[in-house]
């Protein structure tokens, strides 16, 4: 028997559609749920892998938002039906260790990308090494990133990095507006990497890192490594493989 926990964003959508699903269907209390049914987009679908990772409960989202590449189609039939067919996708975030200007330290689990962003006008400096060698000795920009597969669809492929599928064990590492070098358009680095990156002139060029939904502040640096310790499962119809959508984006023009 399907016993189905429903979360929806506050949008006037997702609300309509909580509010139908769980006349139709119930809502089981979390704590007996066997599936998450998510109502909203890609954000509300992260929000829900993070509110619920200690449960390790799969989690079905419908699209009830703009995106919603890793969402499947709404529709109030069929439900249990739908939910017994999918196809169950297993996601390994990345796990960042900030360091800031003043010796704290945070930790967050990031399931599309961890971000390094300037602050200020000035553009940053950032030392980038890779499982203890130093790579780019001084990357001037905006930004850099690395991402997930599932990801790299998202803020990676708008900063021109390459696009990898789930089965690939591959994490993109991609520069955010780089000045120099000028020509360095990123790398594709093995899943199993650690990556460091060091702030250069933090005073004078501070810089914050994003996970997700975290954000650290005036960094010193940041450590980056995915987690095979930690998974979420999401849901995909048959018919909208989350792996085939992420092959069939690298040929949308």
């Amino acid at each position: 028997m399907t016993a189905i926990h429903f979360t929806a964003a506050k949008t006037d959508p997702a609300q309509a559609a909580y509010q139908s699903l769980t006349a139709l269907y119930g809502n089981t209390p979390l704590d007996r749920a066997n599936v998450i049914v998510a109502l909203g987009g890609d954000g509300l679908m992260l929000e829900t892998i993070h509110n619920t990772l200690n449960r390790d409960v799969p989690i079905y989202g419908m699209n009830c938002g703009s995106v919603g590449f890793l969402m499947n189609d709404f529709a109030e039939t069929d439900l249990p039906a739908r939910i017994a067919v999918a196809q169950s996708n297993e996601l390994y975030p990345l796990r960042m260790h900030a360091v800031t200007q003043s010796g704290g330290v945070d930790e967050a689990l990031a399931f599309n990308e961890v971000a390094l962003l300037r602050e200020l006008r000035q553009a940053a400096k950032i030392r980038i090494s890779i499982d203890g060698t130093v790579r780019v000795p001084e990357l001037i920009c905006d930004g850099v990133l690395i991402s997930t597969p599932a990801g790299s669809t998202a803020y990676n492929l708008s900063a021109h990095g390459p696009i990898v599928p789930l089965s690939a064990n591959l994490l993109p590492l991609t520069p955010i507006s780089a000045f120099r070098p000028r020509r360095w358009r990123g790398a594709l680095l093995p899943s199993d990497s650690d990556v460091l990156f060091e702030i250069l002139e933090p005073e004078k060029r501070p810089v914050a890192a994003v996970a997700d939904f975290t954000e650290v502040r005036n960094i010193l640096n940041v450590a980056v490594s995915e987690d095979r310790g930690v998974r979420a499962r999401i849901l995909s119809d048959p018919d909208r493989a989350l792996s085939e959508r992420i092959i069939r984006e690298q040929f949308t023009v």
